[in-house]
């Protein structure tokens, strides 16, 4: 009976000798499951970092549009890609870090029982396909055909490529119906939603502006369709400042502005602003240079300088990117009213039916940029009036004053001012000394696409024209 209970309790010991091993290959702070409405969260900060970063081996959009250029090393000023394999890091973040997480948000959604206000979850999965089609438009928009309708399949490690012109598409298609589905009445993912707080008339809002952007992409390689998305989403895009797409990041890490991480947490001295950009604010008294840069440690040079792209600059000879820039909850944008008023104002420098004239447009774009900056009224009616800016009187056709002062105002939105550089053309911009290429119009296509998708890879190197980056992208005619 003795040997029985020594027996007995030695089994019960080892069980729980067992369950503590096991507990302790459970992490408490890592869940088996992550809730559909964090995924949401994390898809946002994901795709907002992806855009707002100034880390070189991923986002170098400032040092293309020559907003920023670089001190001592000068690879990325110089276009060089490669090195760092910068197209493969913004492709993985994109896909990884937000499609993934937004498609598995849906599918999680799309199972929980526990929803059962139906209006809410309609609106829920609108603001999911939203976030999905932005995020789809910056691959699209960067590299071209790419892997689309199986490229979330964790079961197919080569997802076939898709043209370019056929996503652009299927995501109006997408958008609009999710457009159809918001129900301004019903609420959705409320405090989880870190851009608009659930408000679901602010959805509608970005919802049409976003199809605004798109519409506008294609104006000159299909003015008719681009008209026809354009005068449908005008009614319904954003009325101010206030509507806009805004990413509020946290003063504590990892939340974070990824411009403080890159700049001031890392201690890096690498930008300084770029001599195009404080050339022509200087040259048209802009009230938002001070907002844009510090003044020049050696003011004997002029209030504000530039370092010249792909020299080795000082960073304590030339204006720096200004401090508020780096704080760390300096919010990121992915949308704002200024680039909504311009789309309008090209509108209809087109011709299309949005209401109101170019000029009316293309002031209230200027007004609401330098607002947004912390200037005022009266400082943007003084910009607006000078000869040199005034939309009747400034220099050359709809293009150049536009894409002039749109560049000026997606200043700290290095990608969409490279979209829409590309797409108009101004300001005209000279390549970086010593640079590796012509100023790319697309990035290049992952390596690891070349090494582990290579019969789509050359599929879709051949079906845009080549794998270079000076290949034009459907939209790009001019």
């Amino acid at each position: 009976m003795k040997k029985l209970l020594i027996y007995t309790v030695l089994i019960f010991a080892a069980v729980s000798c067992t369950d503590e091993l096991t507990d302790l290959n459970e992490n408490p702070k890592k869940p088996a499951q992550v809730s559909y409405q964090t995924l949401f969260s994390n898809a946002q900060l994901g795709l907002t970092d992806a855009v707002t970063s100034s880390n070189v081996n991923s986002n170098i959009f400032r040092l293309i549009v020559q907003h920023w250029t670089q001190t001592t090393y000068l690879d990325e000023t110089r276009y060089n890609l490669s090195t760092r394999n910068i197209p493969q890091n913004f492709w993985h973040a994109l896909y990884r870090d937000v499609l993934q997480d937004l498609h598995e948000s849906k599918r999680l959604l799309q199972a929980d029982q526990s929803v059962t206000d139906a209006a809410m979850k309609a609106n829920e999965l609108a603001m999911i396909e939203v976030m999905e089609v932005y995020t789809w438009s910056v691959l699209m928009l960067t590299f071209g055909d790419i892997p689309y309708t199986a490229a979330l399949d964790i079961n197919n490690i080569r997802p076939v490529y898709v043209d370019d012109a056929t996503v652009f598409n299927d995501l109006i298609t997408r958008l609009d119906a999710a457009i159809t589905s918001l129900d301004a009445s019903s609420g959705g993912f409320e405090s989880a939603d870190l851009i608009y707080g659930g408000n679901v008339e602010n959805w509608v809002r970005f919802a049409n502006s976003l199809k605004l952007k798109l519409g506008m992409t294609i104006a000159d390689a299909d003015p008719a369709k681009a008209a026809t998305i354009v005068t449908a989403a005008a009614p319904n895009v954003f009325q101010s400042n206030e509507d806009n797409a805004v990413f509020e990041y946290s003063t504590i890490p990892p939340n974070t502005n990824p411009i403080w991480v890159d700049l001031v947490q890392s201690k890096r001295q690498d930008f300084v602003a770029a001599n195009r950009i404080v050339n022509v604010m200087d040259s048209l008294s802009d009230p938002r240079i001070d907002n844009f840069f510090t003044i020049d440690d050696d003011v004997s040079d002029g209030d504000y300088s530039g370092g010249r792209p792909g020299f080795g600059n000082s960073y304590f000879t030339f204006s720096r990117v200004d401090t508020a820039i780096t704080e760390e909850n300096f919010p990121g944008l992915l949308l704002d009213y200024s680039e909504v008023e311009f789309y309008l104002a090209e509108a209809a420098a087109r011709g299309f039916a949005v209401g109101g004239t170019a000029a009316e447009h293309y002031n209230n774009a200027i007004t609401a940029s330098i607002l947004y900056w912390g200037g005022t009224e009266e400082e943007a009616a003084a910009y607006v009036a000078q000869p040199t800016v005034n939309y009747l009187t400034a220099g050359g056709d709809f293009r150049e004053k536009i894409g002039t002062q749109k560049w000026l105002a997606l200043y700290n939105r290095g990608f969409d001012a490279w979209t829409e550089w590309r797409r108009l053309d101004y300001p005209k911009l000279t390549k970086a000394n010593r640079a590796v290429t012509d100023i790319p119009l697309r990035f290049t296509y992952p390596v690891s696409e070349q090494n582990l998708n290579t019969p789509n890879y050359n599929q879709a190197a051949s079906a845009i024209g080549s794998d270079v980056v000076t290949t034009k992208l459907f939209w790009d005619k001019l």
